[in-house]
């Protein structure tokens, strides 16, 4: 799959903010405070379909939402290689792509990858492994015994399409780009709802059978990172995702968490075991889910959603917290998103904020905490939710996060993004 030299250097991707200059979605009239708010909606939004309980209960792909995703990597698929911008998704498996001939889909800008056009290109057969990996998404073809799959959303939109294989191509850390041979991925010829047209589909990191990273398996030993850049950042400077030996998080205030593993193979599950506010600590509740009443695995990590999402009477004590220990006049937002905001020209002392996960205590910076709105509203970027906790992407900025899906562990240590 990967050859020693891609196994010794590492190989990466950039890793593109949605609302960066470089990518497709951006929107030279926003502000940056307009463009965070248009986040938290997508946020709040995307943990609804997280949840699937207004999706087919056999299908462990309607968590992800179609415009929930904030960050976009460039690939390249097929031979010559086609390059695709689409959508990182820490949340979904499989990788897909709009393809040519198009009976049904959405307008996108770029053109659309054609896989006649790739000497590299084919389906799989219904017996084949790639598309028994898929289970109850996969159909078949008696005419021609070609693997089908069909993803539905739970804001309703879906991609339907072949089940195939191809070469895909990624950077690397020497500058000379990783082809991977036979990944599998969805080749969509008929996808609707609400699929932005500058995106160009979907790549699945998440931790099911047909994501890229269990792909990649033993070629980047079961190991990525990624380092997000802060929204606020004015520049066009890119994150980037490393996969393999480039990605070990360690040394000098590198901390680790258990990743634990759930019949929900594609999410990323940690324990979170309370939060303290300055000297405060707060202890996180046993949360009740479809698997039973447990501590453990509380919480998932999320690169596509904004916001922290916690249980509600955890977060109402969490707010309470932390409003007591700022001196200023709260204002509300009139979205009625976040509970607790203040004035943007307030001076806000903010307290220390600490994660504190199994085995791991993760300070947060102010700008982990606070996120701005408007040009005269700041609000805390955490929010109550009784369906799904997430640990989003405004807490895990300035950190980079590594993921070792063979050791089981999370790891953090703080960096500043921007430079790496």
């Amino acid at each position: 799959m990967i050859n020693t030299r891609t196994k010794e250097k590492g190989n990466f991707a950039d890793l593109i903010h949605r609302d960066s200059p470089k990518s497709p979605f951006y929107n030279p009239t926003e502000t940056t405070a307009q463009r965070l708010r248009n986040a938290v909606h997508r946020s709040v939004n995307r943990v609804v379909h997280f949840n699937g309980k207004d999706a087919s209960v056999n299908s462990p792909q309607t968590e992800i939402t179609s415009d929930g995703g904030e960050y976009l990597m460039n690939i390249s698929l097929g031979t010559p290689p086609f390059p695709i911008m689409a959508i990182a998704d820490t949340g979904s498996d499989l990788l897909w792509t709009q393809c040519k001939p198009c009976d049904n889909c959405y307008t996108q800008d770029d053109p659309l990858f054609d896989p006649k056009a790739s000497s590299t290109y084919k389906d799989v057969s219904c017996t084949s492994r790639q598309c028994t990996a898929l289970e109850s998404q996969a159909t078949c073809s008696t005419e021609d015994n070609t693997c089908s799959y069909t993803m539905s959303y739970g804001d309703k939109s879906y991609t339907k399409g072949n089940v195939a294989a191809d070469t895909l191509t990624l950077g690397s850390t020497d500058n000379r780009p990783v082809q991977l041979k036979n990944i599998v991925i969805g080749c969509g010829h008929s996808n609707a709802g609400t699929f932005s047209k500058k995106g160009s589909g979907i790549v699945g990191l998440g931790g099911g059978s047909v994501s890229l990273i269990s792909q990649l398996g033993d070629s980047i030993d079961g190991k990525f990172s990624y380092c997000l850049v802060p929204t606020s950042s004015e520049n066009d400077t890119t994150s980037k995702i490393n996969f393999g030996s480039n990605a070990v998080v360690s040394g000098n205030g590198s901390v680790s968490t258990p990743l634990i593993t759930k019949s929900q193979a594609t999410f990323y599950y940690l324990t979170l075991e309370s939060v303290s506010v300055d000297s405060k600590n707060i202890k996180y509740p046993p949360v009740s889910d479809s698997y039973g009443s447990s501590s453990k695995g509380n919480i998932i990590i999320d690169s596509g959603t904004t916001l922290t999402m916690l249980a509600t009477s955890f977060y109402s004590e969490l707010e309470d917290a932390v409003a007591s220990s700022i001196d200023a006049e709260r204002v509300n937002d009139p979205q009625n998103v976040l509970s607790l905001c203040y004035s943007a020209t307030a001076k806000l002392n903010v307290p220390v904020i600490t994660m504190h996960f199994d085995g791991a205590d993760v300070k947060l910076d102010s700008s982990n905490v606070f996120v701005q709105l408007s040009e005269d509203l700041v609000c805390f970027a955490f929010r109550g939710d009784d369906q799904l906790a997430i640990y989003g992407n405004l807490s895990q900025m300035n950190f980079l996060v590594g993921y070792d899906t063979v050791s089981k562990t999370v790891s953090f240590k703080p960096a500043d993004c921007a430079t790496m």
